[in-house]
């Protein structure tokens, strides 16, 4: 599984990279690719796992939420948004996903709360990927040291774990995980947030601000994947998909940010 596993990242990290580089409509597209990716693979875990989902009304407002999330929060001069977006968009994607299950033959509130996970947790999450990349001055530097210290977590708890691991995480959620890599992991990650501090953001961040940044990116990301971890094995799946070979699916790869982008996004705007 290494060798499939190198072999995407290869190819994957430099497409990832160029997209946060270029950013605009550019990232803004990639980001758009990642989320529908992700609600689809979503929907394919429930189904696998015999939960009801109406991947319909999944898709469709599942991506107005994550437009709603960028434009709510983008500085837009010529693009003049009612003081109220928030709460009308919320309004039609509940009416929305109710009115297409009253005409869907064998109703079940069950397919109703699946779809609403789905819409609420992927898109509205992911779409502060663009909201980070925006942040004005520091924000492809900031995107990316996010995202090169979780790949770095990752990485390290990876092989932390590999070689070191005996003492189980959370052997219901994710059998493999396990104490040793979680420290592992974390560690490493601090170590690459001070590197990206200083290949990146000498003048915006202090030594320790990196590494409080570091240890809430190692935490917060972990979390998450044990989060997702959760829908899959409620439904008895264990990846996502199998479009990333060695990485399972888009969902898998991306994981980690369904509640570090928001955390990370908030913590820099209104603490640094």
């Amino acid at each position: 599984m290494l060798l499939p596993r190198i072999l995407t990242a290869v190819i994957g990290v430099p497409v990832i990279l160029a997209a946060i580089h270029f950013g605009g409509v550019i990232y803004m597209a990639f980001t758009a690719c990642v989320i529908l990716l992700c609600l689809y693979e979503y929907g394919l875990v429930l189904t696998a796992g015999k939960k009801p989902v109406h991947m319909l009304s999944l898709m469709f407002f599942g991506l107005l939420m994550a437009v709603v999330a960028v434009l709510g929060r983008a500085q837009l001069p010529a693009l003049e948004l009612p003081d109220n977006l928030y709460p009308f968009s919320i309004s039609v994607v509940i009416f929305g996903v109710l009115f297409v299950e009253v005409l869907t033959p064998r109703r079940s509130w069950e397919r109703v709360a699946n779809t609403f996970t789905g819409i609420f947790l992927i898109p509205w999450s992911l779409a502060h990927l663009i909201n980070i990349r925006d942040i004005a001055q520091y924000g492809e530097y900031l995107t990316l040291f996010m995202i090169i210290t979780v790949w770095v977590c990752d990485t390290g708890a990876y092989f932390t774990g590999r070689f070191l691991g005996k003492h189980k995480l959370n052997q219901e959620v994710s059998p493999k995980k396990t104490w040793e890599g979680a420290i592992g992991g974390t560690l490493l990650a601090v170590g690459g947030a001070l590197l990206m501090r200083h290949l990146f953001l000498p003048t915006y961040l202090t030594v320790m601000q990196a590494i409080w940044l570091g240890l809430l990116v190692a935490v917060v990301g972990q979390v998450s994947d044990l989060a997702e971890s959760v829908i899959k094995r409620s439904t008895g799946v264990k990846d996502s998909s199998h479009l990333l070979p060695g990485h399972g699916g888009f969902l898998d790869r991306f994981d980690s940010y369904l509640l570090l982008a928001p955390v990370f996004y908030y913590v820099v705007l209104y603490t640094l």
